[in-house]
């Protein structure tokens, strides 16, 4: 990197703009950013103009990797999908909604670049089944020829989360780190099936006892080193480990210690 590309700022970044006391001292930014990204469902995605350069916003379905990276499925049919293809440069705006001032809720911006993720490609089955675990009714037409997924590159993000409770965050601080984990990631699929088939119960007290979330089927959609995923319709959760995990192994020694905490608390 030359001193030239260190002067340059990340895109999105606030050099001198944000408050002196931002972040509030009792503000974890880190923790908030990957709650929003593990857990917002939707969001807003800005892609250039092919044509003229203009920001254009659109409104697509989002999961996430298992190293935290925004996945979408997107038609070739579609106005930013041509954009992709002609420059994969874009945001990603995810945002919780809730009563009063849109405004008083956090909202996390991600900034990169956004690849196509072939069919032949090896990431693409897991791919495949992450997002479908989030949004099941996308199989409907998930296998169409025009649609492909494509995974975002986080540069860089920005949150907001109102006043003294924004942060310019690096790409680092948002993504879960997967080195070492492969045995873990191998064993996802396996885990998440045998949890949602054998332990549902497990599933359930995690989200109602562990999050204080609503009775129902709650089900796991996706596991990570850092975390669970869990959803009810169209209700998603985060429950983080108590420490990072690498292996199933670990796993298996996570989730067990995880259902007697929720049982302690019934």
């Amino acid at each position: 990197m030359t001193e030239a590309d260190k002067a340059v700022p990340l895109p999105g970044v606030m050099p001198n703009r944000l408050p002196e006391n931002a972040p509030a001292p009792d503000f974890d930014a880190k923790s908030v950013a990957k709650a929003l990204l593990r857990t917002t469902r939707a969001g807003a995605l800005a892609t250039i103009d092919r044509n003229t350069g203009h920001p254009f916003a659109s409104l697509v379905n989002v999961a996430t990797d298992a190293d935290g990276s925004p996945l979408i499925l997107i038609s070739r049919l579609s106005t930013h999908t041509a954009n992709l293809e002609k420059d994969g440069r874009a945001s990603l705006l995810l945002a919780t909604a809730g009563k009063g001032d849109p405004l008083a809720h956090p909202r996390l911006t991600l900034l990169g670049a956004f690849t196509p993720v072939a069919r032949e490609d090896a990431r693409e089955p897991r791919v495949r089944r992450r997002f479908l675990a989030r949004h099941p009714k996308a199989e409907l037409y998930a296998g169409f020829a025009d649609f492909s997924f494509w995974r975002l590159g986080i540069v860089s993000a920005h949150l907001n989360a109102g006043f003294a409770r924004a942060a310019d965050l690096t790409a680092a601080a948002v993504m879960t780190d997967v080195s070492g984990a492969e045995n873990l990631i191998e064993a996802e699929e396996g885990a998440v099936a045998h949890m949602n088939n054998d332990h549902a119960e497990a599933v359930r007290l995690y989200a109602t006892k562990l999050l204080g979330a609503a009775e129902g089927a709650w089900r796991l959609t996706g596991l990570d080193p850092e975390g669970l995923d869990l959803a009810l319709g169209e209700t998603t959760l985060r429950l983080p480990f108590p420490e990072r995990i690498a292996t199933a192994d670990a796993l298996r020694l996570a989730v067990v210690g995880l259902a007697k905490d929720a049982r302690t608390k019934g």
